[in-house]
């Protein structure tokens, strides 16, 4: 049953997580005069002087587990409360995704005043089709346990 649309929500989701890991997920913009610095999920790249600092790396390591895990839950699809307890770790991961960016965002940038990107918006995607898929996932067990009961 690889055919449902729980598996296109979560390939989906997937695609919008490795997406997000690609791009950069905000700007520090100095008050003054200056170049300001971008951040990644991995790293925050100077563009004054050209150096990375890796300190933000737990954002990457977040959205670096809920690929495998999106995978997981799309090929387990012949054990729905499997699929269904993947798709809610994932929604964990994503919620707790935001709350290490937001504090990345309020203590990386010292004076500077942090800018969110298009790219921030893509895990809260993903949480919506993450949560979706689980929705229906659950719908399909409801489905299967009604059927049981009329046999």
């Amino acid at each position: 049953m690889i055919q449902r649309k729980q598996t296109v929500y979560l390939f989906l989701a997937l695609v919008a997580s490795v997406v997000c890991l690609c791009l950069p997920v905000g700007r520090f913009i100095p008050a003054g005069m200056g170049v300001g610095s971008e951040m990644f999920n991995l790293w925050i790249a100077d563009k004054a002087t050209g150096e990375t600092q890796y300190s933000v790396w737990a954002l990457f390591a977040i959205l670096l587990v809920t690929c495998p895990v999106a995978l997981a839950a799309i090929f387990g699809f012949n054990n729905r409360k499997q699929q269904a307890r993947f798709c809610m770790f994932n929604i964990l991961l994503y919620i707790g995704w935001y709350i290490v960016y937001a504090v990345f965002g309020m203590t990386m940038g010292g004076d500077a005043k942090f800018h969110p990107s298009f790219a921030a918006c893509l895990p809260f995607v993903a949480l919506v089709l993450t949560m979706l898929a689980r929705k229906g996932i659950n719908d399909d067990e409801k489905l299967v346990r009604a059927a049981d009961r009329i046999r």
